[in-house]
């Protein structure tokens, strides 16, 4: 059984791209925290999703890890797995000892993980709000909207560190309602890789059932 994961939202959030007529000082930001990013061999991010809907009194808090190299990608929260090596994506579902197999699509992929850091480049009109303080950190708090009215998402909101543009959080805001924030407690830049890091190794998961969807 396939099922949908939302979580790659952790994606969308940071994968949400950008226009021309944009607001300089935002643009200026958002390069220099690309830039760090991109230049990283890899990394690693452990983090905190949390869903809130207001309206219908929800609020639901997930604790998720991800590790990051190009286009490859390994992705652990709520008892799914889900791996991408570029060419291939497994996703484990833990409860059912399941995993299907699909082809990696980048162009189709809107919340895929290794877009996280190039998000305001294309689609998306961004603008600086504000400076923010937080647990003493000083941040530049920046919005970004959707050229497509069409587009589920109506406003990004993202802090950055002032100090040396990092991410903090981002909030994801849908017009159903939903409120997805992402918070990032912990981050390793360039970790130690192996050859299984973006790889499904089915010796290791006893009695798994493989669903090839290719």
């Amino acid at each position: 059984m396939k099922k949908s994961f939302s979580l790659l939202l952790f994606a969308a959030t940071l994968a949400l791209p950008a226009a021309a007529q944009q607001d300089p000082k935002a643009g200026k930001i958002l390069d220099q925290m690309s830039a760090k990013y991109q230049a990283l061999k890899a990394f690693q991010a452990t983090f905190t999703q949390t869903l809130e809907n207001p309206g219908n009194k929800v609020k639901q808090k997930l604790n998720g890890d991800i590790v990051v190299s190009g286009q490859k990608f390994r992705l652990k929260i709520s008892g799914q797995e889900i791996i991408n090596d570029g060419k291939t994506t497994w996703t484990y579902l833990k409860n059912e000892n399941e995993v299907n197999i699909s082809d990696s699509d980048p162009d189709s992929q809107e919340m895929s993980p290794s877009q996280i850091y190039t998000m305001y480049k294309k689609g998306y009109k961004y603008a600086y709000v504000q400076q923010v303080t937080e647990g003493g950190e000083a941040l530049d708090l920046i919005e970004l909207s959707p050229e497509n009215r069409q587009n589920d998402v109506f406003k990004v909101r993202l802090k950055v560190r002032k100090n040396d543009t990092t991410v903090k959080s981002w909030q994801i805001f849908k017009k159903s309602g939903n409120q997805y924030t992402y918070y990032i407690s912990k981050f390793q830049p360039n970790p130690p890789l192996t050859a299984s890091t973006f790889a499904f190794d089915k010796a290791k998961y006893k009695g798994v059932k493989v669903v090839d969807l290719r």
